[in-house]
């Protein structure tokens, strides 16, 4: 079964993403992605 998981920006704390994880997965996602508040590519990380 698939958990849905948010992604937030490192600058500005707010969460722009969502993606689909599996449910035992340890590894949290950090991905490099734009943020409209920020204006700019920012890296982005798994929140819990």
């Amino acid at each position: 079964m698939a958990k849905k998981v948010v992604l937030n920006c490192e600058k500005c704390g707010s969460r722009n993403y969502t993606f689909t994880a599996k449910e035992g997965s340890t590894v949290r996602l950090e991905l490099k992605k734009f943020c409209s508040h920020c204006n700019e590519h920012t890296m982005h990380k798994q929140t819990l």
